[in-house]
């Protein structure tokens, strides 16, 4: 299932999200221009699962083999298909809960979903020397906070060859059931020739959700409880 649009158009312009989807095509974009070298980069900058378990013992300690690769990865991607997807996902859902967190805390709740999801990731299979790299994890974590903020709102979806107008609690819990599914069914299995990173999806859908009820809403304007004075606008949460 493909997502089209959603019904729903924030009060703010998302420029968070704007910058977001900009700085990872400037990523991939330089990952491109790396032509051989890219490889390298990739293993340098990813986070590798048994690295990250071991970063105490190897060379560059847990700063080069752990934290670094923790945030770096977050902006990499494996391939064209991998970003546009991606990206795609983050603009669709990204703007709505942008608006419903206010810039900064969103741009903190993305991050702290990526971190949540890369670490997912790891328990999941932390003998693997695969590096996971992309922004899958973090926009995992953005879905889980719209299906918890906006879950009647509606997703056009293309199916196959067919469109399909769905609620978005349909559209986020079918794509999630779909991801845990297969993350099941890859459990124990070592995965050493690359692939999908479900538990990062799984992860980060599960912070999504549980993080934004944590955090704290943008507080709006709502000219429906203008009073007598043209003037004065009573502020209210979400």
């Amino acid at each position: 299932m493909i997502p089209l649009r959603d019904s729903n158009r924030p009060e703010t312009v998302p420029f968070v999200t704007i910058t977001l989807i900009i700085f990872n095509f400037i990523i991939w974009l330089y990952e491109v221009s790396l032509g051989r070298v890219a490889e390298p980069f990739i293993v340098q900058y990813g986070l590798i699962p048994l690295r990250f378990v071991l970063a105490y013992r190897l060379e560059g300690g847990i700063w080069d083999n752990a934290i670094v690769p923790m945030f770096a990865s977050l902006f990499m991607h494996g391939g064209w298909l991998h970003i546009i997807g991606n990206m795609w996902f983050l603009w669709i859902f990204g703007d709505n809960v942008e608006d419903r967190l206010g810039h900064f805390r969103y741009l903190l709740f993305y991050i702290l979903c990526g971190i949540g999801a890369s670490l997912f990731q790891v328990i999941a299979n932390p003998g693997s020397r695969v590096p996971t790299v992309g922004a899958s994890g973090a926009i995992s974590g953005v879905l889980g906070a719209y299906l918890v903020s906006f879950p009647h709102a509606r997703i056009l979806t293309l199916v196959m060859i067919f469109f399909f107008e769905v609620p978005a609690h349909f559209f986020l819990i079918f794509w999630f059931l779909f991801q845990f599914l297969s993350g099941a069914s890859e459990v124990g299995v070592p995965q050493d020739t690359g692939g999908v990173a479900y538990w990062a999806h799984i992860g980060g859908f599960i912070i999504g959700v549980i993080l934004v009820w944590i955090f704290p809403k943008r507080t709006r304007r709502d000219h429906s409880f203008v009073d007598d004075r043209p003037h004065v606008i009573i502020y209210r949460r979400w």
